[in-house]
């Protein structure tokens, strides 16, 4: 079960000391605040259509009398995203609302607000974007073969062969540590460090730990970046920007990049792997190398929208949207997941051949949409039709029905995923195919 930290000390006031259950927490949060992070099978609720369908704008009772309200509806949650003059995202907003200080600002994009946010941005861009990341083409697509060898020699010998494990997390994880310029004999820790502070599975105290541990972790490494700057995107903001960047800012860009570019795209190759080995129709059209990919990345990305609440944001003053009037202060949450798939029933139905497409908001919208969108639809590209040329028969171990989805989680995904990889296709066939 994952959650974000800040989203912890929202729905609990943490005190040192005492330890809280998962359960416990979610039990503190209304039912309709729970819709969007449910799903069944790769299915959000069916409450959930139900409730957008009904009011795309509904009001909240938040805990500690916070005024709140979820969005679910397309066109309302684009307004809401597209608006960073009437809604903030500024970490500011919940010190002293909820028991949060100032100093416990977890740093980064998603709870910044421009001119900061514009500031910060502004330095990343030019290493996000799609010409200046084609140069990670190569090396994403020697990581894929070599991950897929791997899975070739763990079955040749007996091994359970794990997809999530051996493919889904070692792509994104491997592709952001050279991207940041994590050295090699640091990764593993680095890696294990970002995983585990999302797990609550342990009670909060100590997933609250973790991340604390966590962020010492990656506060090391900006301090050795600034004493020997690497060739990475660290040590180019050091070389660049670094009189313009402190630490603390240093350090929340690199932990927004790195647990942003690794969990989410982790989830995505699996949860598309899955999509495309239930249906074997679109299974053989992506292996035909003559098939484009992109629309089946962005239709994967619609459908299955992983991250499915996006950042909250504050009202900075009364607004109208959907008909509701919000109030300056009240706290708005978005459903990704609802608005991909509001407007028509076939968007319950994954069709990468949909003639009426329009942009999908699974990667956010407005000026706080993923910096890493480009970074991941390259890995996503790579990465599926490779899996599926190398091993066209690959089926979940013990069957599709037997995939255990996390039933509730701000990033939608499975934790394991045993496969068969059934016939393997020797790199040299499918090239010369």
């Amino acid at each position: 079960m994952r959650i974000t930290r800040l989203g912890v000390r929202l729905a609990l006031r943490w005190r040192p000391g005492r330890k809280y259950s998962a359960d416990a927490l979610f039990a503190r949060l209304p039912d309709e605040l729970l819709w969007p992070l449910r799903r069944i099978g790769l299915d959000p609720v069916p409450e959930l259509g139900e409730l957008r369908d009904r009011t795309p704008v509904l009001p909240l009772k938040l805990p500690f009398g916070i005024r709140g309200w979820l969005v679910t509806g397309y066109d309302e949650t684009r307004a809401v995203l597209g608006a960073a003059d009437a809604f903030s995202n500024g970490f500011g907003h919940v010190v002293g609302r909820v028991g949060l200080t100032a100093e416990q600002d977890p740093g980064g994009l998603g709870f910044a607000d421009p001119p900061d946010h514009t500031r910060l941005r502004r330095m990343l861009t030019p290493e996000f974007t799609r010409h200046r990341l084609r140069r990670l083409v190569p090396r994403i697509e020697q990581i894929v073969v070599g991950q897929l060898d791997a899975m070739v020699a763990a079955a040749a010998s007996g091994e359970p062969v794990d997809l999530v494990r051996s493919f889904a997390v070692p792509i994104p994880a491997l592709t952001i540590c050279e991207l940041l310029g994590v050295p090699p004999e640091s990764r593993e820790s680095f890696l294990r460090g970002c995983s585990a502070r999302f797990d609550l599975t342990r009670g909060l105290e100590d997933s609250l730990e973790t991340m604390s541990a966590s962020l010492d972790q990656l506060r090391e490494f900006v301090e050795q970046q600034r004493a020997s700057p690497g060739d990475g995107l660290v040590g180019m903001l050091v070389r660049t920007h670094g009189d313009e960047l402190s630490d603390r800012e240093l350090s929340g860009l690199v932990d927004g990049l790195l647990t942003g570019g690794l969990e989410t795209t982790t989830s995505m190759l699996t949860l598309g792997a899955i999509v495309l080995m239930r249906d074997p129709s679109w299974r053989r059209r992506l292996i035909d190398p003559g098939t484009a990919v992109d629309p089946f990345v962005d239709e994967l990305l619609r459908y299955l929208t992983v991250v499915q609440v996006a950042f909250p944001r504050v009202a900075r003053h009364d607004v109208t949207v959907g008909g509701h009037r919000i109030a300056a202060g009240d706290v708005v949450l978005c459903s990704l997941s609802a608005a991909n798939r509001d407007g028509d029933p076939d968007l319950d139905r994954f069709d990468p051949t949909r003639e009426t497409r329009r942009a999908h908001v699974a990667f956010g919208y407005g000026i706080h949409r993923c910096l890493g969108a480009d970074l991941a639809r390259m890995e996503l590209r790579a990465a599926y039709p490779a899996l599926l040329r190398r091993f066209p028969d690959i089926t979940p171990m013990g069957g599709l029905r037997e995939v255990g989805f996390r039933p509730l989680s701000l990033v939608f995904g499975v934790d394991s995923l045993p496969v068969t990889l059934g016939t393997v296709v020797s790199p040299d066939d499918h090239h010369s195919r």
